[in-house]
């Protein structure tokens, strides 16, 4: 409790009460010895924090990943809502399977088939909390303290949240313009092995890198999979933002044609709406036993009413003409983005031009620290995100992520308009 909650507390309350709320503030203290050692990895990660600044009046906000609700059919899905609870309501609202509606499942292998992944069967779906927590998941059950898990570089933060708590070691592996590079998995995996390191999982994001909007080349993706075979390494294919190529034309996952290799994490919270918080994984059938058992030690049935929203959004609404107007919505923010960049950016920067997804990356010259900048942007009135937020090193990055998904096409020219000089203003400065 705060100084200033006291401070309210006194006036409201009596002098016992007031000692009694302070024995208990003091009290926390003595608790602190009872953490473990694992809580010490558990932190608020960069994008919250941002996010929390994000909400203030006047600034535009070029950091939150958000999906652009407004144009979602609201005042349908809310009579679909209040049907369910009306018609449903001993069900909806009631504990229900753990391993998620049946009917959901059914419709989750639908909307993967759209992608390429043809031979999911239901009873290798398991429902979760968004995909985070099937990261989650999939990190309880398969690392000890120690172990090593690979990410692409730059990663999603939360992922390197996880991996933190759990205590395993993060080793990164470059992309380029074509994302992961096979040569350099290889190179990293041998060295690690090399040095008796105990590698588990590559966690990786193909579809419109979050943070920095590169997509895996078609070419490279049978191949990492093999590199991971060769070497015992799972893959874990985290692809929230596969559906929302901006051509329609979304690339083979990774899983498509490796069902026994690939841990496949899918998501609505890009493509219908993220306060469901229903996600999803498609786990090899010899790993769906132990993985839907430690699913359920966390989460003892997800949301009934939840899915059962969500069932009947894919059921009853064109959910695939939705996601052809959020293509529409995203194609033209981020090309406004990128024209943008183009008109106000000093030279000496260069960005990503993704085919998909919600992110643009910029990068810096060299010696410029992004973090510092933060401030700086804010009093200018725009938020961004710093690239450290988006690697497990401690070292100061010269990159940042630009969110265009949420924000209007001016919005976007003026956050950009606003952020170019106080990055002019720092490579001035070297």
């Amino acid at each position: 409790m705060t100084h200033e909650t006291l401070d309210s507390a006194a006036e409201l309350l009596p002098a016992e009460a007031i000692d009694a709320i302070e024995r208990a503030a003091t009290s926390a203290h003595r608790h602190e010895e009872l953490f473990s050692e694992r809580a010490a990895n558990i932190k608020q990660s960069a994008v919250r924090d941002v996010f929390d600044i994000s909400l203030r009046p006047g600034l535009v906000s070029l950091a939150g990943g958000s999906p652009y609700l407004e144009s979602l059919p609201l005042q349908q899905l809310a009579q679909t809502a209040a049907g369910i609870i009306a018609n449903e309501g001993l069900t909806a609202l009631q504990y229900g399977n753990g391993q998620g509606t049946l009917e959901l499942r059914e419709q989750i292998c639908q909307v993967m088939a759209t992608e390429g992944i043809s031979d999911a069967s239901p009873a290798n779906v398991v429902i979760t909390a968004g995909s985070q927590s099937a990261q989650d998941i999939a990190t309880k059950l398969f690392c000890n303290p120690g172990d090593v898990v690979l990410v692409e570089t730059p990663t999603y933060v939360g992922a390197l949240n996880t991996f933190e708590a759990y205590e395993v070691q993060v080793e990164t592996v470059p992309m380029d313009d074509d994302g992961l590079v096979p040569e350099a998995l290889e190179e990293r995996i041998a060295a690690l092995q090399a040095d008796g390191k105990n590698i588990k999982f590559l966690y990786t994001i193909p579809n419109f890198n979050n943070p920095s909007g590169i997509t895996l080349a078609a070419g490279r993706r049978q191949e990492i999979v093999d590199i991971c075979r060769a070497a015992n390494i799972l893959v874990l294919e985290d692809n929230p933002y596969g559906l929302l190529k901006f051509d329609g034309q979304p690339l083979t996952p990774l899983r498509a044609a490796n069902p026994d290799d690939v841990i496949y994490m899918g998501s609505f919270s890009k493509i219908f709406a993220p306060g469901l918080r229903i996600g999803w994984a498609l786990v090899p059938a010899h790993l769906q036993r132990r993985y839907y058992l430690a699913a359920e030690a966390v989460t003892l049935c997800p949301p009934s009413l939840n899915q059962m929203l969500v069932s009947a959004y894919l059921r009853d609404y064109d959910w695939q003409g939705q996601i052809e107007t959020y293509r529409g919505l995203y194609a033209e923010r981020c090309a406004a983005m990128l024209s943008a960049l183009e008109e106000h950016m000093p030279a000496g920067l260069s960005w990503t031009r993704p085919d998909g997804g919600f992110f643009v990356w910029v990068t810096l010259p060299d010696g410029v620290d992004t973090y510092p900048l933060l401030e700086k942007a804010i009093d200018a009135g725009v938020v961004f995100i710093p690239g450290a937020a988006f690697t497990p090193s401690d070292e100061p990055s010269n990159k940042l992520r630009l969110a265009f998904s949420a924000v209007p096409p001016e919005a976007i020219t003026e956050g950009v308009r606003r952020l170019a000089p106080v990055l002019r203003e720092a490579i001035d400065a070297l």
